[in-house]
């Protein structure tokens, strides 16, 4: 079935907004998807960080982790902290069906890019696997990277990477243990990648363990050079191995 005129698409989703007005997905208010509170509320990275993997840290070096084991990245950004309302918005996105917010998601990291943008001639997402693709209908990052590339004007690919292997949920794993999780589980499509430098999306990064597997398959694959670019960044202590991105109550 043909793809239906951009005009006729913005008419039926103003027809739904008609019969299912829509709400905040940070504080359930209606009329809008983030409100302008919420989106006051959104608090982007301040103070050091990283280098190589963009977490927070105590000075601008490389972090402990990132000497142990460097990434196959040339870095990891992310638009805003995970926290608050858009962390309720990630968790609508992913596990409650709510694709309309990724449009509004992207927005926060097109803001973030304008003001840092990395150097990109292609846009890809983190792939899901086909039985947890088949099983939500839609993968969350891909939704955020063709929104984003779209607004930032770069060409789009979601077939440049692929995942050969279901892996379990990452939330309940340590780095090193969310690293041999991933490890191998991504290959890269040469043809759709060329000789062009990849910006890497998804929609939260934790210890950066799936966007550097993804980033080893695509130099693998031949990619001159990669960047991952996130929508937020989850808290997590090296220290402890402890992370907070487990998912809220979704029911």
């Amino acid at each position: 079935m043909p793809a239906l005129p951009v005009s006729l698409t913005r008419l039926a989703g103003s027809l739904l907004d008609l019969v299912f007005p829509p709400r905040c997905a940070g504080c359930r208010r209606p009329g809008t998807y983030l409100c302008a509170d919420c989106r006051r509320a959104v608090h982007r990275q301040s103070g050091p960080i990283c280098p190589a993997c963009g977490r927070a840290t105590r000075v601008p070096e490389l972090c402990a982790p990132c000497r142990e084991t460097p990434l196959p990245l040339d870095g990891i950004r992310s638009a805003v902290e995970f926290s608050g309302p858009v962390r309720r918005a990630v968790h609508a996105l992913k596990y409650r069906g709510r694709r309309e917010l990724a449009p509004v998601l992207a927005e926060l990291m097109l803001a973030a890019w304008r003001d840092a943008p990395l150097p990109a001639e292609l846009v890809v997402p983190v792939p899901l696997h086909a039985g947890r693709l088949a099983a939500r209908g839609y993968n969350q990052a891909a939704l955020l990277a063709e929104a984003f590339a779209r607004g930032a004007g770069l060409p789009y690919e979601a077939a440049a990477l692929a995942r050969t292997r279901a892996t379990p949920a990452q939330v309940e794993l340590g780095a090193r243990e969310r690293r041999r999780n991933v490890a191998d589980a991504f290959s890269a499509v040469a043809a759709h990648v060329g000789r062009r430098r990849v910006l890497l999306i998804d929609d939260v990064c934790t210890t950066g363990a799936t966007l550097g597997a993804c980033g080893a398959a695509l130099r693998a694959a031949g990619c001159p050079g990669a960047w991952a670019f996130t929508l937020a960044r989850a808290h997590w202590d090296p220290e402890l191995d402890v992370a907070d991105d487990r998912p809220e109550d979704t029911g």
